[in-house]
């Protein structure tokens, strides 16, 4: 990837950005001063590579943003930047962060946030590009992933010996009494909030994503196997079939079904320029079920009324609007947690969720994963990235210790009695400035510091380094943001082929179009030159009915064919698209029932439940069809979509 060739197109497309920079700032950033960054940009990437726009130039943004919180001074000198005389200010596009930090470093009074925004978009372009990973990178992210979960052992064994003191009514001494205090009201609240939800109560489907025992497509709709933990809480008749005549016609298969439990597995996917992330794939009945509880959790969370204005899964816009609002008046702090998802330990669970919760959660968690090496890491941790339960389970973890950790120390639960407990009910109020989208939080800037010991005295950790509680600079959920206005960069994370791949094609149209709203004209324009001298045929917008056109393209590259389609009545062009081929399998009849229950029907809508089947294990798949058709929604039982077989192809539109 380093060599000259492959690193062209991302130079270019970097020079062309300091153009557009150099033209918005005029002012300060000379076209002399132009014409020498270019120079530097040209000597550093011979010398470093891409690492130098993936990795170095990253360093001085993220050095950037902690000196915009006004908690340290920027010092070019430590991340190989070389200053100016007497200053710490780098040369490197130095006109600029003159604008923004006086020569110590410290963020001057008024800043130009102009100039910090474009700062963030050279800065952070090529900081996500998805480069591939050698080894030491791939076995560092592995090593880390099992230290972490070795250092939750101490704390299971804490919050243990803590639950089963709070189930006994035993004398709680030996512990801290803030932690004690918070775990009851935190108790009370989750139990407040699943008082009337049924976690049988579930929808079943499976995931997008691979399974570890191996299953794709159509035989995903086949048991071979199953834990006997999970089928004694979801029991096989109830859950994985769709009626009582496929359980009859299918029981010499059912018989087979082996019970025993399965690891999940390990997979290292694209992250950043760092290193890969590492996610767990699970096996295909736990998944099955893990989608459907989930899915109930995340309906439940966002109705009720004590959580649906705090804690959000299927929409960013609370904690984005938060993060804006943060940075504008610093009423708001925005805490990040690092590997969030890791550090949420089984026992914490346990202690926090009610029994009849907890005891799903925990027969749909997988208890072990299989390493790349395998070897198989039994889990101290309650569920790894990639089971469906990760999520929801963390931020209601994060968001009840919060919320039982901001109530004044003197009206928390010491004992609790029925009188103190509606006195608590009573202290509650639908929102206490708390929202949480997985590990992405958001809390009043004057209880951030108590937030961070609330939560680190939990075993989980705060990235400092991403966490902002003071100054103007805030980030949350996709947004960063300085005194109200938003500065988010553009990314660039797709790799671009020389040769023609649809990935690396509908990727750089959407960051052409980025570019263009942005007002950069000569990026536009160069990542323009590279697409069109590939690909050709490109529309521009309202041509045609594609989504894969552009505000503007050059003569010589736009469609040259045309058509007048006599059934439409309309003009169409020859023009690259991408199709993605369907395929087709068969499966016995009952099997394609079962997959239209868990993908054609919806979970909103009157329930087909048949009323003399009551009764968790007389359901029999009937649950599986508790909701009505999408009239919207074509579906075919026979029909799939293979991940990555996607190709260019002319078409007319």
């Amino acid at each position: 990837m380093d060599n000259n060739k492959s690193l062209d197109p991302y130079r270019q497309i970097f020079i062309a950005a300091l153009r557009d920079v150099q033209t918005s700032h005029a002012t300060v950033f000379s076209p002399r001063a132009l014409r020498l960054t270019i120079q530097k940009v040209d000597n550093r990437c011979t010398r470093e590579g891409l690492g130098f726009l993936t990795k170095t130039l990253p360093r001085l943004g993220k050095a950037l943003d902690r000196a915009l919180s006004g908690e340290v001074p920027l010092d070019c000198g430590s991340i190989r930047f070389e200053p100016y005389a007497n200053t710490k200010l780098p040369k490197f596009l130095g006109e600029l962060f003159r604008c923004v930090f006086a020569h110590d470093g410290w963020i001057l009074p008024t800043p130009c946030v102009d100039c910090i925004k474009s700062l963030r978009d050279l800065l952070f372009m090529f900081y996500k590009l998805e480069v591939p990973y050698d080894t030491d990178q791939e076995q560092k992210v592995l090593d880390q992933f099992e230290k972490t979960d070795s250092e939750l052992g101490s704390w299971n064994d804490t919050f243990r010996k803590l639950r089963e003191c709070i189930e006994a009514d035993a004398d709680t001494s030996g512990f801290n009494p803030d932690i004690v205090s918070i775990v009851k009201v935190a108790r009370i609240s989750l139990a407040r909030l699943f008082s009337h939800f049924d976690p049988h109560d579930i929808h079943p489907s499976h995931g997008p994503g691979a399974v570890s025992t191996g299953e794709r497509l159509s035989g995903k709709y086949v048991w071979t196997s199953i834990s006997e933990r999970l089928i004694a809480e979801y029991p096989l008749d109830a859950y994985f079939y769709a009626s009582l005549g496929h359980i009859c016609d299918d029981q010499d298969r059912m018989n087979k079904i082996e019970v025993r439990e399965s690891s999940a597995r390990v997979l290292l996917v694209p992250k950043d320029s760092r290193g890969p992330r590492l996610i767990s794939c699970e096996p295909l009945t736990f998944q099955w079920i893990q989608q459907g509880l989930s899915r109930a959790i995340v309906q439940e969370v966002e109705r009720n009324p004590l959580t649906r204005h705090s804690v959000h899964f299927t929409n960013q816009q609370t904690n984005q609007l938060g993060a804006l609002l943060g940075s504008s008046t610093g009423k708001y702090a925005t805490l990040d947690l690092k590997e969030a998802s890791d550090r949420v330990c089984l026992e914490l669970v346990r202690l926090l969720f009610p029994k009849h919760v907890y005891t799903c959660l925990e027969a749909a968690r997988s208890l072990s994963t299989r390493l790349p090496d395998g070897r198989i890491l039994t889990l101290q941790k309650y569920a790894p990235m990639g089971s469906a339960l990760c999520f929801p389970v963390m931020a209601l973890t994060i968001w009840s210790i919060l919320h039982a950790g901001f109530l004044d120390a003197n009206v928390r639960l010491k004992n609790p009695t029925k009188g103190l407990y509606y006195k608590f009910l009573r202290l509650i109020g639908p929102n206490d400035d708390i929202y949480v989208y997985g590990d992405d939080v958001i809390v009043p800037t004057a209880k951030a510091a108590n937030a961070i010991r609330i939560l680190e005295s939990f075993g989980l950790l705060v990235n400092r380094d991403k966490s902002y509680v003071s100054g103007f600079f805030r980030e949350s959920c996709g947004i960063d943001a300085y005194k109200g206005v938003n500065v988010t960069p553009v990314r660039i994370r797709t790799v671009w082929t020389p040769a023609q791949h649809p990935s690396s094609f509908t990727s750089y149209l959407a960051y052409a179009r980025a570019m263009w709203n942005r007002g950069f004209k000569h990026c536009y324009d160069k990542i323009v030159e590279y697409i069109t001298k590939l690909y050709r045929n490109i529309p521009e917008d309202g041509t045609t009915s594609s989504l894969l056109s552009l505000p503007y393209v050059p003569e010589e590259a736009r469609p040259k064919r045309w058509r007048i389609n006599p059934f439409l009545q309309k003009k169409e062009w020859l023009v690259t698209d991408v199709r993605t081929p369907k395929t087709y399998e068969t499966l016995p009849g009952w099997n394609m029932l079962l997959r239209f229950f868990a993908e054609a029907c919806t979970t909103e809508r009157v329930s087909l439940r048949l009323p003399e089947l009551t009764g968790p294990s007389q359901m029999h798949g009937a649950r599986l069809a508790n909701g009505m058709l999408n009239p919207n929604h074509a579906f075919s039982v026979r029909q799939y979509t293979k991940r990555g077989a996607s190709y260019l192809a002319q078409r007319w539109r």
